[in-house]
């Protein structure tokens, strides 16, 4: 036996130098294995994402990490990786509102035939090709390829909805059936009704945060909902429409409904309204609908079976029109025009888009924006959520994508935040100085 086995590693070795003589001898380095990096914020979405790419791997032998960064400076690190034209990823998954900054510096690969040749543009609802994909919105040119379909949405208790006595109660208070919010106006009546702050009883649960963007888009989906815009995305035409009569109807309500929230919730963003919800004291809660999966789940939330859910609802805005909108969240991929694997990152994008990738990444946790893959039976009834999710994914809007809109959204948070938070001023007031702030740095940017 220790003979052959002396002989078996002899052989061994003698294959092994010869090989390293056959590839000295040729130039060429033995094979090293492929793998391209993408870079994410550090979520659940995230990990899903490696755990899909496992299946791209069998299937070309392509290696796929997934590199996460804390949300905190997820943007900041990829900025600053960017301007030093690094080659560390492969691939972004960035921020919806980045896009026209990375699209503009030359740090993303413009994607426009690739989606049309693969027909992504067809078979990607319209909304998140917009809005994840597009820059200048309009312009047909495309950087990206939805990745993370994601909207403010809400989550409610079915059990106190449902009960009779609050039922009836409800209906002598205001004269209509208590139920899902038919409008804005209806669930601040709700918020109204449940609001039993001496009881440690509160009517709901939405951000308060200035910070980045937390208070901003609770803020725009009310500012657009009542008549409101931001601006024009095209001409960046800001007064008579950031500061119009529906967008000042729209932070009036945010600021009305705020009253209903409990203590301290001028810093609350998701975790605190999960929290909250969580723990029992409020009957309904605004959230991004990637961390409703906590909501759902016996383990983490003790009404998991009687929380249901609900897309943001339609309002008749200050011109008599009804609109339906909710704030986008999410993120869409995009091939760095720094990397070396190029060739590789597409043969990745080929894979993910394919509607049985869609499927599975929809099942697994991720949010698909593929069309079909919404429409479906398997998806809507996949998760309690999954049907207020495809609705979400055909009425969200998103933040200004310019290079500037990190300006932008600093100026508003705090500007609105004064009045929604700290009640100093009108909306009116509010929306003027802010309006007059993004004109400034506009003409500074040369768009006038």
């Amino acid at each position: 036996m220790k003979k052959i086995f002396f002989w078996s590693i002899l052989v061994l070795l003698s294959l092994s130098v010869a090989a390293g003589v056959l590839f000295a001898g040729s130039g060429e380095k033995p094979p090293e294995e492929q793998f391209i990096t993408i870079h994410w914020a550090q979520w659940a979405p995230a990990d899903y994402l490696e755990k899909l790419s496992e299946g791209f791997t069998v299937e070309t032998g392509i290696k796929v990490i997934v590199e996460q960064t804390p949300w905190e400076t997820f943007v900041q690190k990829y900025n600053t990786e960017m301007i030093a034209r690094s080659d560390a990823w492969d691939i972004i998954v960035g921020d919806s509102q980045d896009i026209g900054n990375m699209a503009v510096n030359g740090h993303y690969v413009e994607l426009t035939d690739w989606i049309k040749k693969h027909k992504v543009d067809k078979t990607f609802t319209p909304a998140s090709l917009t809005y994840f994909a597009e820059y200048p919105k309009g312009s047909g040119k495309y950087f990206a390829v939805p990745c993370e379909g994601d909207a403010l949405a809400w989550a409610y208790r079915m059990d106190l909805f449902e009960d009779p006595d609050n039922k009836a109660d409800f209906k002598a208070q205001f004269g209509y059936e208590l139920g899902v919010p038919k409008s804005w106006d209806m669930l601040k009546d709700i918020a109204e009704f449940f609001h039993d702050p001496d009881n440690g009883f509160y009517g709901v649960a939405i951000y308060g945060d200035n910070g980045y963007d937390s208070l901003a888009m609770f803020a725009e989906q009310v500012i657009w909902s009542f008549g409101g815009e931001l601006g024009d995305y095209s001409t960046y035409k800001v007064d008579g429409l950031l500061n119009s009569k529906g967008a000042i109807a729209g932070i009036e309500y945010y600021q009305e409904l705020f009253q209903f929230t409990p203590p301290g919730f001028g810093d609350a963003f998701f975790v605190k309204c999960n929290d909250t919800y969580t723990a029992g004291i409020v009957p309904m809660t605004c959230n991004y609908l990637a961390f409703f999966p906590a909501l759902a789940n016996e383990a983490t939330c003790p009404y998991a079976r009687d929380t249901g859910y609900f897309a943001c609802p339609p309002q008749k805005g200050t011109d008599g029109k009804v609109r339906q909108f909710a704030a986008l969240g999410g993120q869409g991929a995009s091939v760095i025009t720094y990397s070396k694997k190029q060739d590789l990152a597409f043969k990745w994008l080929e894979w993910f888009i394919k509607p049985d990738t869609q499927m599975e990444w929809a099942l697994l946790g991720g949010y698909t924006c593929h069309a079909e893959t919404l429409a479906s039976d398997e998806f809507l009834n996949a998760t309690p959520y999954n049907p207020a999710f495809k609705k979400s994914m055909e009425i969200f809007k998103d933040w200004w994508a310019c290079p500037e809109y990190d300006v932008l959204l600093r100026t508003f948070s705090e500007t609105i935040a004064d009045y929604v938070i700290g009640d100093k001023g009108t909306a009116e007031e509010a929306l003027d100085k802010c309006t007059q702030q993004w004109e400034s740095v506009f003409k500074e940017a040369g768009y006038y």
